[in-house]
């Protein structure tokens, strides 16, 4: 045993089995050569754990903040980044995805739906023929005879615009009177804003092969799109999070900032000029846009069923 080596120095890496112990006088390494694991393991104080918790990750240099930064103030700029293989020194974008949308879902859910998800119980309502026992849980366009309605008129359950089997199942699922039905709704939404996160997350690839499509011509690879979709739906979510408080100086200008961020984020990876560019956004929304309403429908429906 080396002089120098103490009685928490084991012999060997407790990860990997690295032999530890130098022969040498020089005093052993604090990590193992083979997996860079620490040497001296040993419960950590509060402290310690709260180091070990955030780590460079959410240090003031860390990866997180440099990211952030770079997001934030240079639209698109990250994803060059990423493309010119300089990855070490900021979050991958997968996970920054996960950690802002995760954060915005959850300041959501405190805020109790920060107004994405409406529910109106209307005793007076201007509508002939509703009164306090009328709750809408689900409307989507009903004014037409075509969209969705799901909720209670005068007491009586009503579900439209949607399959017989799930009006049945929902008509089954649902206790039809107004004071339960109304407990329901509360909790409806706790379940859709849970359902939101999993929905937006499948979503992701649908936006990267639509922007596949729609520059076909600069032959890219398919997951070049993912990681550019995974960088703006994370400045996405992070506008979406001002929103939360519901300050109108603050929810205007994140409104504004989504195209805005959108456009010159496109300029700044793909390229060309801004009437082709503008062609292409809006081939892109209007798909983003069909996609994301029938998965918001269906969220919604399997958040009342589950």
């Amino acid at each position: 045993m080396s002089p120098h080596a103490t009685a928490t120095t084991p012999a060997a890496c407790p990860n990997c089995g690295e032999p530890l112990q130098d022969r040498s006088p020089r005093p052993p390494a604090r990590y193992c050569p083979a997996c860079g694991q620490e040497t001296d393991v040993k419960a950590p104080t509060l402290r310690e754990f709260m180091q070990q918790f955030g780590g460079a990750y959410l240090s003031t240099e860390g990866a997180l903040w440099r990211t952030l930064r770079l997001l934030l103030v240079k639209p698109g700029e990250l994803t060059l980044q990423y493309f010119a293989g300089r990855r070490k020194h900021y979050v991958l974008p997968l996970r920054l995805y996960l950690t802002i949308s995760v954060v915005a879902l959850l300041l959501l859910r405190v805020a109790g739906g920060g107004g994405m998800v409406h529910v109106e119980v209307t005793p007076d309502s201007p509508k002939p023929g509703l009164s306090a026992n009328d709750l809408t849980v689900l409307e989507i366009d009903e004014g037409t005879g075509h969209g969705i309605f799901v909720g209670l008129r005068g007491g009586v359950f009503r579900c439209t615009g949607l399959p017989d089997w799930t009006c049945r199942r929902l008509g089954k699922h649902i206790d039809l009177t107004g004071k339960s039905f109304g407990e329901q709704v509360g909790e409806f939404k706790d379940r859709f804003l849970s359902n939101l996160g999993g929905a937006m997350f499948l979503l992701l690839p649908c936006f990267a092969l639509w922007l596949k499509l729609a520059y076909l011509n600069r032959r890219r690879r398919y997951t070049e799109h993912l990681v550019f979709a995974l960088h703006l739906h994370a400045f996405w979510f992070a506008a979406l999070a001002l929103t939360v408080p519901g300050w109108a100086w603050l929810s205007l200008p994140a409104f504004w900032a989504v195209p805005i961020y959108t456009l010159l984020a496109m300029r700044r990876v793909y390229g060309g000029r801004w009437g082709p560019r503008l062609l292409r956004a809006l081939m892109v929304s209007a798909l983003y846009g069909v996609s994301l309403a029938l998965v918001l429908a269906l969220v919604a429906v399997w958040s009342l069923l589950s």
